[in-house]
């Protein structure tokens, strides 16, 4: 196929850049290609075509075979490729310091998406043992079922087990969080991927907990995927995924008879992804107030006698591993985790903090600008069993909470206050 990708290049040549290279994701971003609108705005204009004319007769047999593509601004079918989500697709790349990317419907899909192009039937995978639950069911149940793809889950922190864990000749993908969701384990990214690419295992990071934060293809990934809808939008109004990595995988994704995202079709709407290129520029500013707040408030809740989880925290088992591997001033991520122990705890905080002060929203998903809280074992992490959750070190009373912006912090942080006055008076929690 010929180089579909090649105008999301980042880089000089298609090159993957070395540590030495390495400008931060913010720095990236303002140096990608701005693409302007049809009549000189400021803003692109929608490409809300699904198929495209050629000029020429032989241009679209040229297409087809692969002699023209999306690099020279030739364009077949929306499924295939879209000239304003191609330029969602750059902003991605420069964002994650990867060749080139594609962005998708959801991030399942960018997930399965990758998955099932890496791997053929019969092969195998090494996951983390503690995944989004969407992406353990995929793993657990739906890829044997259909696929004949069969994952061994490890503790990634234990570097033994990881290698044992790997078949060689069959297994291809080594997959992982580079925040685990929920319990927020960070993963040595790049001892890692010397140990997958010493067996010949492609190396693959879902960095939705992370974005600016950490870039795990600066640190040896070989492909980074996001749920989009978290983070980089913003607003919890919209589903879409991205695949990052280097052109040759992004290309053969979207060869006509072997692709996945050409085949499977999970195809991002163009006004969609016209929202997000809108939003991507502020994406700095943001990450850096949700970790900003969520450092303040992980502090603060440590020393009122409260069980946080939060890798900003010193006595966190990875806080000096994260300080080596992040990309500086951005902290150390938005999300916390308060373990009340026990369900009935859990509920009845948030409660309190939604219906009585509140502080933020009981509701799924993450990177909003008002705090969103939900108990990981009976939602996000529910297509888990009670065995692999406490594998995966998720407590019945864990309450994840993506930490946002509105309001100012004392504010909200007098709503968290008077929550766990309430809880006090209910004899459900006592202060140091």
């Amino acid at each position: 196929m010929a180089d579909f990708v090649g105008s999301v290049a980042v880089f000089p040549n298609n090159k993957k850049t070395t540590a030495a290279e390495w400008v931060d994701p913010e720095s990236a971003l303002a140096v990608a290609r701005h693409e302007f609108g049809e009549h000189g705005g400021v803003n692109m204009s929608i490409e809300a075509s699904a198929t495209f004319t050629v000029m020429e007769p032989e241009h679209l047999r040229q297409m087809f075979a692969g002699e023209l593509g999306a690099g020279r601004d030739c364009f077949i079918y929306s499924r295939h490729f879209n000239p304003t989500v191609l330029n969602l697709s750059r902003q991605m790349a420069a964002l994650e310091g990867t060749e080139a990317a594609y962005c998708t419907s959801s991030g399942m899909s960018a997930i399965s998406s990758v998955l099932m192009q890496l791997c053929s039937s019969g092969e195998h995978v090494v996951a983390s043992q503690t995944l989004y639950g969407g992406t353990h069911a995929l793993l657990t149940h739906f890829f044997p079922r259909t696929c004949n793809i069969n994952t061994t889950f490890v503790d990634m922190r234990d570097h033994e087990m990881v290698k044992e864990a790997i078949i060689e000749g069959k297994t291809k993908v080594l997959y992982w969080e580079s925040m685990s969701n929920p319990t927020l384990t960070v993963a040595n990214v790049p001892e890692l991927c010397r140990i997958a690419h010493d067996k010949g295992v492609k190396v693959m990071v879902d960095n939705t907990f992370a974005p600016m934060v950490l870039s795990p293809a600066r640190l040896g990934a070989d492909v980074v995927v996001h749920s989009i809808s978290k983070y980089i939008s913003g607003g919890a109004d919209i589903i879409a995924g991205a695949v990052c990595g280097p052109a040759s995988l992004v290309n053969s994704m979207m060869d006509l008879h072997q692709g996945a995202l050409m085949l499977l079709g999970p195809t991002m709407n163009a006004k969609v992804a016209f929202e997000l290129a809108e939003r991507i520029p502020h994406l700095g500013l943001r990450m850096k107030e949700h970790c900003r707040r969520a450092l303040v408030y992980a502090t603060r809740m440590k020393k009122l006698g409260i069980k946080v989880i939060y890798p900003g925290l010193e006595e966190h088992p990875q806080h000096e591993l994260l300080k080596s591997m992040a990309n500086q001033e951005y902290g150390y991520g938005g999300i916390l985790c308060v373990d009340m122990e026990t369900e009935e705890k859990a509920n009845k905080l948030m409660n309190y903090l939604q219906n009585f002060t509140q502080f933020g929203l009981m509701a799924v998903s993450l990177g909003y600008h008002e705090t969103l809280m939900s108990c990981s074992g009976s939602s996000t992490s529910s297509e888990m069993n009670s065995k692999e959750q406490e594998l995966a070190g998720i407590s019945p009373g864990m309450i994840r909470m993506s930490i946002g912006y509105s309001g100012t912090l004392e504010q909200r942080w007098h709503q968290f206050e008077k929550a766990l006055v309430r809880m006090q008076e209910d004899g459900l929690f006592k202060r140091i």
